[in-house]
């Protein structure tokens, strides 16, 4: 088969098509026909080599690797001991992350733990399901139900969803992005306020999402704009995300997709939970996810495609930023 190799850490162009044999399903595993194949920010940290990372914290690499972790396609052969799905049934899934945090997506076929898998609709395209695992299970298990015990790599407290309804108010920073605009639309379906922050160019989009306030960025702070939050999901985090502390009312929450650095003084002062968490392949949560899409109360927004060969190229339209949504890799 065709599969997207890395041999070596570095730019998009690193990864280079070639030749491997077809993987076969172990034991509870399925072969997908990989029809389109999602990437992800760990897609990139991984072909980068992670810098910046310490070296305690590194996952384990053995190049060469196939990168991508979120694959839509069709049963190619079912494992003896599957029951939940046969040979020709069409199957979304984030497949094996953490635990691996490359899976082998971009290629012609993949094996994926059935655990990990949703079926497909066939009112929903390949390319927008491939978009949704990764990002929608994020948003899912920042939001709505994080459905592990599983400790956070980044601090010791247990991250817990607030409950969320009418009268709660929800600021998403990074609003257009992969999780983003899935996260905006969670919390919309829950009924409550949004108030989203990207760019000028996102506004018509993220309104068209359902947001109820839009912040651009670039002309204003939002720390010093916003006021009275509930909640704040910031999915760029990072150091400057304190900054986000003084608009959120007491008994608030902070929840940092990738996460900076905090006083637990300071939150207790402020009344302020400040959690995170790493998001974790569940079949049965993106089951939830993908009849919220099939219904029509979500949707997954694309904001590019390649052909498979061209991945480097997806990885060079990645790092330019400012994304609207997914980008995906079609497999023919």
């Amino acid at each position: 088969m065709k599969a997207i190799q890395l041999h070596e850490f570095g730019a998009p162009e690193v990864l280079r098509e070639g030749d491997v044999a077809i993987p076969e399903p172990a034991a509870g595993e399925v072969l997908i026909r990989v029809s389109a194949a999602g990437i992800n920010p760990p897609d990139w940290y991984t072909r980068e080599g992670m810098p910046g990372v310490p070296e305690e914290l590194k996952p384990p690499f053995d190049l060469p690797l196939i990168p991508g972790t979120d694959v839509s396609g069709v049963v190619a052969a079912v494992a003896a001991d599957v029951d939940d799905f046969a040979v020709g049934d069409e199957v979304l899934g984030l497949l094996r992350f953490p635990t691996v945090m490359q899976s082998g997506g971009y290629a012609e076929y993949v094996t994926a733990p059935a655990t990990d898998l949703a079926r497909k609709p066939s009112g929903v395209s390949h390319v927008h399901a491939a978009g949704l695992p990764m990002a929608g299970l994020t948003a899912w298990q920042f939001l709505i139900d994080l459905g592990h015990d599983h400790p956070s790599p980044f601090q010791e407290a247990q991250h817990r969803p607030m409950p969320l309804g009418p009268g709660s108010t929800v600021l998403v920073n990074g609003a257009a992005g992969g999780v983003g605009h899935l996260a905006l639309q969670l919390a919309k379906w829950k009924g409550a306020r949004v108030i989203a922050v990207a760019s000028g160019a996102h506004e018509e989009f993220l309104r068209e999402l359902g947001a109820d306030e839009f912040i651009d960025y670039t002309l204003q702070r939002p720390e010093d704009v916003a006021h009275d939050v509930d909640l704040v999901l910031d999915t760029v985090g990072g150091p400057d995300s304190r900054r986000f502390l003084k608009i959120i009312k007491p008994g608030g929450a902070l929840y940092p997709v990738y996460f900076g650095e905090f006083d637990d003084e300071e939150n207790a002062r402020l009344g302020v939970t400040v959690t995170s968490t790493q998001v974790r392949a569940n079949g049965a949560q993106l089951t939830e996810l993908v009849r919220l899409v099939d219904d029509g109360v979500i949707r997954v927004a694309i904001d590019s495609t390649f052909a498979l060969k061209d991945a480097a190229r997806a990885h060079a339209r990645a790092a330019q930023g400012h994304l609207r949504g997914k980008i995906v890799l079609t497999v023919d």
